[in-house]
């Protein structure tokens, strides 16, 4: 039904361990790309189970790019000083320390960004619309399509992941909450660019 291959390429995909990937794989009738679907539901579930646990630990990774003119902070948070000294976490910092270098979010997640700002872009959506002779009930989807993208732009936990673009950010976190087994959250982060405004986002807990 499925080899030791089909085992190590899914465990290399999603993190599993070997018990669970056979599992999914079992479940899936050795197709990989329904078990990757089976454990990433898995993670997501494991991954809400631990939300609401204290992160009183972790690390700031920094990362710096094109000969020092760019450079990003992160501050990653997870349960325990165990996990914070682990390499796949301290990996996992310094990739999303990387992700704020190269595609400068602005916010967080959706809910950081101020109302008034929201408002603005819509403002700017209805008025694009009106141009090009878009009325009726099919306008506020097409402004909820874009606002949507627009967040995916400027908010880290939206963005595609630079590492594999059909992920997002904030699935990369919900597949290490799973693997690690600890609530793991991102705290502040800081993008400097030579010459530039600094980009600085301190999370609302």
């Amino acid at each position: 039904m499925y080899t030791a291959q089909d085992v190590q390429k899914l465990r290399q995909v999603t993190g599993a361990g070997i018990m669970a990937a056979k599992k999914a794989l079992e479940e899936a009738k050795g197709d990989l790309t329904a078990a990757v679907d089976i454990l990433r539901k898995q993670g997501g579930k494991i991954a809400a189970s631990k939300m609401g646990r204290a992160t009183g630990q972790g690390l700031v990774e920094s990362y710096i790019h094109a000969g020092g003119k760019i450079g990003a902070l992160v501050e990653l948070a997870c349960e325990t000083d165990f996990v914070a000294r682990t390499e796949q976490f301290k990996n996992l910092a310094h990739d999303l320390a990387m992700q704020v270098a190269a595609a400068n979010p602005l916010y967080l997640s959706p809910a950081e960004v101020p109302v008034e700002i929201v408002e603005h872009e819509k403002q700017i959506y209805l008025e694009q619309l009106a141009s090009a002779g878009k009325t009726g009930p099919m306008v506020d989807k097409i402004i909820e399509g874009k606002l949507q993208k627009h967040y995916a732009e400027v908010c880290l936990m939206r963005q595609p992941f630079f590492k594999d673009d059909q992920k997002t950010v904030a699935d990369v976190l919900t597949e290490a909450m799973a693997t690690i087994g600890e609530n793991i959250k991102i705290k502040h982060f800081a993008r400097f660019e030579l010459s530039g405004k600094p980009s600085v986002c301190s999370v609302k807990d």
